[in-house]
């Protein structure tokens, strides 16, 4: 039986967030950007047994224009990895992590970033923990992640780099460190509320 915990507050506001120090992944960041690489990064990632979760995609403009899922995030405590699946598609090892019930992927808001998966490749998740769920465990009502993680970790996250072109050729650095932030965020998130069960 999971313990409740009634030792973070219900909800932040942005105000209070604001007053946070601003947090970033600070680790290894290792870009997957085509298919022959893949194999290699999923057999690092499977070294770990939780990992964050997160999808990026470019954003579109116009009505009626949807764009596919240009990044994958999965992240540890110290190494993120970032597949560009514009170029490497969702490749059977890839599928396989996905669909591996043994390895923790926690991530926040994940019930689209899995079907827009599925329209590139058909698998069956598995070992996927959706954080909006989890903290209403702990009485917390918020359900964004930064304000999850204001709760949670005592952090403020950027969004600044949320609605940049997540194809372009090379990616910037503040693109990059957004992108592990988001999955990295998700790892401590469930690292911490496990912790004290």
């Amino acid at each position: 039986m999971k313990m409740k915990n009634d030792e973070y507050m219900s909800s932040i506001t942005s105000d209070e967030i604001r007053s946070l120090p601003l947090s970033s992944f600070t680790g290894e960041i290792i870009v997957v950007d085509e298919p022959g690489a893949v194999p290699e990064a999923v057999d690092m990632l499977r070294c770990y047994n939780v990992l964050g979760f997160d999808t990026e995609t470019k954003p579109a403009f116009k009505k009626g224009v949807v764009n596919g899922v240009a990044l994958m995030q999965l992240s540890a405590k110290e190494r993120a990895f970032i597949f560009r699946l514009n170029r490497t598609g969702l490749p059977a090892p890839l599928v396989s992590l996905l669909s591996d019930r043994n390895v923790v992927k926690a991530g926040a808001a994940i019930r689209d970033d899995i079907k827009s998966l599925q329209k590139m490749a058909r698998f069956r998740p598995a070992g996927f923990i959706e954080l909006q769920e989890m903290v209403k465990e702990y009485n917390i009502t918020d359900s964004g992640l930064k304000k999850i993680a204001g709760i949670v970790l005592g952090i403020q996250i950027s969004k600044s780099q949320q609605v940049s072109n997540w194809e372009r050729q090379v990616l910037t650095d503040a693109q990059l460190i957004y992108a592990a932030t988001d999955a990295w965020v998700c790892h401590e998130i469930y690292s911490r509320l496990i912790s004290i069960h």
